[in-house]
């Protein structure tokens, strides 16, 4: 719902704010005054074309703002939320005199309009003819483009003016508000439905996807075949190109390994007594240290520490020469083979990590990715009697969905048709009749196979037509109202505007619209622009737009200020009789407030 709107330099209201209640809140004031502009202000918020003529006279820029109370779950939060949207958790003080507990109740439920949890601050600005300001607009802080006020619009408010109906006009809507209205079963059969549409429609894809597709599927198994058994031919393991590419450097080495190990070896092992030249061990060094260090006199601590630590020396050095012999009685006189076989390895891993990618980790994994899709191509046979099984299956699960959404369908049309007929008719539009029609056949589709079409009959012998295309202004709002009256308690939007419903009636037809708007109160927050006082005695809340003249200053201005007591029942008078001050106007007025709050 709405919680307040604030307006500054549009038309003639300068500068205006007001707090609204969850329920039924009228405008009303004397022609000219501005109150169209409550309209106007409303539809720059939910996305219209910004009219720079609308700016007043002397100002930049129009600024319009509006404060929102929304339930978390509501689609409008999901919208402003991924637009960036900074959203209020706590829903702001509504100020004195707003208790949503006043609120009238509809028969077993809660309150309408009840406070929400989430709060949304959208506003939407106008630069002035011959400025160089564009139109802006921001939800909830972030500047948004202003096609988002419109999606967000969708979802937030329902706007029902002479010449603009913005809500059920497209064959969607229609189609949801009957599906909303038919009830639980209908939604039931709905979900059921879009389930095996959903799973028919991949399964008839894939088929066709297979079937079309058979040669390029058939050399695409044939090539990743090849691959794979190239990978695995191959054998590859995760880090071998590095192992065969030290053991080429090794090999490619090898005289000069050999003489440095052996070299090493004779250091530490001594000398052949073939050698020319007489190398002494250092392991006997090290052991001859040793044996002086223990023949020492005495018990000497630090002695026969380093006698201990000699001994250590002595055997690490003797592994380091076992370690080094072995290391060169590996370097064979085979070497010069050996070198060619790790070549011709490092070569084809090289091959591999070209094809499939930089590193053997990526060959593998290349492999185990596409392994899977080889077994599906290779199983197309068998797939291709499996989904021409299934798709026959679901095929025939989805007619009868579809059908049964029909029978659903024309039942809840059939109901919807009578109840908004009888609502025209208390509507001073007695020879009007109401038509929801669902015409079956269509390809099924993701809702069902059914057009479904809101008509509009004026009148006995005529041919029922769209709404907005055989009635006036006037007519096409009662008719809104109507079908909105009727709808309220399954596809209602948190708010609703109807501008000047009531022209064109008086007497009796003004108090059944008057009760009707208050009706749908109950349900949702109604703002109605009217100039019948049958129709504002029902308001819970009631706003006048007054204008004030300054000849001198040569400019007017509009205020908008909120009736209680006495005041609203002089404007009601003024709107019966054309004086606040008239005596038996005010009689009258307060009699139509007991009356229509009885």
């Amino acid at each position: 719902m709405i919680e307040y709107l604030s307006i500054n330099g549009l038309g003639v209201i300068g500068d205006a704010a007001v707090e609204l209640d969850p329920g039924f809140t009228v405008v009303t004031g004397e022609t000219g005054a501005g109150k169209t502009m409550v309209v106007t202000a409303l539809n720059l918020l939910l996305g219209a074309r910004a009219d720079a003529g609308a700016v007043r006279h002397g100002a930049s820029r129009a600024t319009v703002e509006a404060g929102f109370l929304l339930d978390a779950g509501h689609a409008a939060v999901g919208i402003a939320s991924d637009a960036g949207a900074v959203l209020d958790e706590e829903a702001p003080d509504r100020g004195p005199g707003t208790d949503a507990d006043a609120v009238p109740e509809p028969d077993g439920g809660a309150p309408a309009g009840g406070r929400g949890d989430v709060a949304l601050v959208v506003t939407r600005s106008v630069g002035a003819a011959g400025s160089s300001g564009r139109s802006r607009a921001s939800a909830g802080g972030r500047g948004v483009p202003v096609a988002l006020l419109g999606e967000l619009g969708e979802h937030l408010v329902a706007v029902h003016g002479q010449t603009d109906q913005l809500r059920l006009k497209s064959p969607a809507a229609q189609r949801h508000a009957l599906d909303s209205f038919a009830g639980p079963e209908l939604a039931e059969t709905l979900t059921a439905y879009q389930r095996d549409f959903e799973a028919w429609r991949r399964a008839a894809a894939e088929l066709e996807e297979i079937t079309s597709n058979e040669q390029d599927r058939a050399r695409e198994a044939e090539n990743l075949q090849r691959s794979l058994e190239e990978i695995d031919d191959a054998a590859v393991r995760e880090g071998e190109d590095e192992e065969v590419r030290a053991l080429i450097q090794r090999l490619e080495n090898v005289e000069e390994l050999r003489a440095a190990s052996l070299g090493a070896h004779t250091h530490l092992a001594g000398g052949d007594a073939a050698d020319a030249v007489e190398i002494p061990s250092a392991e006997a060094l090290i052991e001859a240290a040793r044996q002086s260090l223990l023949q020492a006199p005495g018990q000497d601590d630090e002695l026969t520490g380093l006698s201990q630590r000699l001994a250590e020396v002595g055997i690490l050095l003797a592994d380091a020469s076992a370690d080094l012999a072995g290391y060169a009685a590996r370097l064979d006189d085979d070497a010069a083979s050996d070198l060619d076989s790790a070549q011709s390895r490092l070569a084809e891993l090289t091959r591999l990590m070209r094809l499939y990618g930089p590193e053997l980790s990526d060959v593998i994994r290349w492999a185990e990715t596409h392994r899977p899709r080889l077994e599906a191509l290779q199983g197309d046979s068998g797939r291709i009697e499996e989904l021409t099984a299934e798709v026959t299956r679901l095929e025939q699960r989805v007619l009868s969905g579809a059908s049964e959404l029909t029978r659903l369908r024309t039942a809840g049309a059939v109901t919807l048709s009578g109840l908004v007929s009888d609502e025209l008719h208390a509507l001073s539009m007695p020879d009007a009749t109401f038509h929801a029609t669902v015409t079956a056949g269509g390809q099924p589709g993701p809702h069902g196979a059914d057009e479904v079409r809101l008509l509009l009959q004026p009148h006995a012998g005529a041919e029922p037509r769209p709404l907005g295309k055989g009635a006036s202004g006037g007519e096409l709002s009662r008719v809104m109202l109507a079908l909105e009256v009727v709808l309220a308690a399954t596809d209602p939007v948190p708010t609703f505007v109807f501008d000047e419903v009531d022209a064109g009636v008086g007497g009796e037809a003004a108090v059944q619209i008057g009760r009707r708007l208050a009706r749908l109160a109950r349900h949702v927050q109604v703002i109605v622009v009217t100039h019948l006082p049958q129709v504002a005695a029902f308001a819970d809340r009631h706003l006048k737009v007054t204008k004030n003249s300054d000849g001198d200053a040569g400019f007017t201005t509009s205020d908008v200020a909120t009736l209680e007591g006495e005041e609203r029942v002089g404007e009601l008078a003024r709107m019966l009789a054309g004086r606040a001050d008239s005596g038996s106007a005010r009689d009258h007025a307060r009699e139509l407030l007991e009356a229509s709050h009885a």
